[in-house]
C-alpha cells in the first residue's frame, strides 16, 4: 500500500515539474518560433507571439495532467520543443 502510494507521489511531482518546467520551454520556444514566422512588422510579430504564448502555457500544463503517465507528458513537451526547435533553427538559417 505503501508503495503505491509513493509511486502516485512521485508521478504527480514529476507532472508538476513537467508542467512548471517544460511548459514554461515550450511556451517560450512557441513565442520564439512564432516571432520568427508571423508576417508583418517586428514589432507586430512579437507582440502577437508573446499574447499565443500566454495561451500555450496553460495549454501545456493542461496537457501534463490530462495525459495517462507522466512518462507521455514529459514524452509530448519534448516532441513540442523539438519540433519548436528545428522551427527555430530554420528560420534562423533564412
Amino acid at each position: 500500500m505503501m508503495q503505491i502510494l509513493m509511486n502516485y507521489r512521485l508521478g504527480v511531482a514529476s507532472r508538476a515539474l513537467a508542467a512548471i518546467g517544460g511548459g514554461y520551454a515550450v511556451s517560450a520556444l512557441a513565442v520564439a518560433a512564432l516571432a520568427i514566422c508571423l508576417p508583418g512588422r517586428d514589432v507586430d510579430r512579437v507582440v502577437t507571439a508573446t499574447l499565443t504564448g500566454l495561451v500555450v502555457y496553460p495549454c501545456a500544463v493542461m496537457w501534463c495532467f490530462a495525459t495517462s503517465s507522466a512518462w507521455r507528458a514529459w514524452a509530448g513537451l519534448l516532441a513540442t520543443g523539438l519540433l519548436l526547435g528545428a522551427v527555430i533553427f530554420a528560420g534562423g538559417q533564412a
